[in-house]
């Protein structure tokens, strides 16, 4: 099944983290088709160059060799994902979750994620 990792969600089945849903994390242990989105890795180096995220650094090929050790796609962002923006309410007014909604409607795949804010876009979530 294609599905879109939310940023916390990818950084959580990496860690084994406790606050992964089992059917995330069934997911995300399931046959291949998930995708991260390059605005989540944007997102994860940031936060490491801030200070907000541990990671090994440097965290760019830490996340590279996650990805393919979990056999991960980059989603890259498309114009039209970028044109999907404008029509999304305000909902949420996180940049980083605004693009990977937009990439879920646009792709028409679901988002794996904790964060309720998604429940309000028309499109499929699963945790």
């Amino acid at each position: 099944m294609k599905a879109i990792l939310d940023t916390h969600a990818f950084l959580w089945a990496l860690t084994g983290d406790a606050r992964m849903s089992r059917l995330a994390r069934d997911t995300f242990a399931g046959p291949t088709g998930l995708s991260l989105s390059i605005a989540s890795i944007w997102e994860i180096l940031i936060k490491v160059q801030s200070g907000k995220l541990k990671l090994p650094r440097p965290a760019g090929p830490y996340v590279l060799k996650k990805l393919a050790e979990n056999w991960i796609e980059a989603l890259p962002i498309s114009i039209d994902h970028l044109l999907a923006l404008e029509r999304l309410p305000l909902h949420h007014r996180d940049p980083f979750d605004r693009m990977l909604i937009a990439q879920s409607m646009e792709e028409g795949w679901p988002i794996i994620t904790a964060d309720p804010a998604f429940k309000q876009y028309p499109i499929r979530v699963i945790w």
